[in-house]
């Protein structure tokens, strides 16, 4: 019996060595025997850093620049803006939203000429944020579905191309996808800028009709 006692506290105490006490506060850090990256060298939100001459760990953007992708508008936003109003320095509401009213649009805005330009440029975007999960020929069998159990959408399916076929995604439809994403695919409107975005859309719509007309 007293082997028995003497297991189970030093079981007690191997859990506790390990577990510690919950909710117990310490003054002193605790020991990280894997840090798993907790502690990093980075400027946090409101915080001071002794890394600038200031002290100020906030720093204002680079004068005369803008985020990548980023419009400017026409309008200061303090004077507001509606969806059905919305106007940029160029384009319309659908070129920004892919709908008219509470629809989703076919065919491309005007303020895009499709070119041979337009398309080669959708199918460098393409190839970088798409084909990874899609496949280049846009067929669903990308890189991706080789490591995930996922399954990205043939985008060369009837219901893609197809106006008679109830699952149909007209041109709108495919570029509010690319900008908010769709199920288990994540938005890239971050990513992505609106004229690329039409590329992109211009592009798939080429892989649509490249796999209705092999080359023989």
């Amino acid at each position: 019996m007293k082997y028995f006692f003497l297991s189970y506290f030093l079981v007690v105490v191997t859990v506790v060595s390990f577990a510690g006490f919950r909710g117990h506060k310490f003054e002193k850090p605790p020991i990280q025997v894997f840090p798993d990256m907790d502690d990093q060298a980075k400027v946090k939100a409101q915080v001071k850093s002794h890394f600038f001459a200031d002290g100020v760990g906030m720093r204002h953007p680079v004068t005369g620049t803008v985020p990548m992708g980023f419009e400017l508008p026409s309008k200061p936003a303090s004077e507001g803006y509606t969806p059905q109003t919305l106007e940029f320095t160029h384009g319309s509401t659908y070129y920004y939203t892919g709908k008219v009213g509470d629809y989703y649009g076919d065919g491309f805005p005007e303020e895009l000429k499709v070119s041979t330009e337009l398309l080669k440029r959708g199918q460098e975007r393409y190839n970088i944020q798409c084909a990874i999960c899609h496949g280049t020929s846009g067929n669903g069998k990308g890189v991706f579905t080789k490591y995930s159990t996922v399954v990205p959408a043939d985008l060369t399916g009837p219901g893609f191309d197809d106006a008679s076929n109830p699952a149909y995604r007209p041109d709108g439809k495919i570029y509010d996808t690319i900008t908010n994403g769709w199920n288990q695919m994540g938005g890239y409107g971050a990513n992505i800028n609106v004229q690329d975005r039409w590329a992109i859309v211009a592009y798939v719509r080429a892989l649509q009709h490249a796999a209705k007309n092999p080359a023989k």
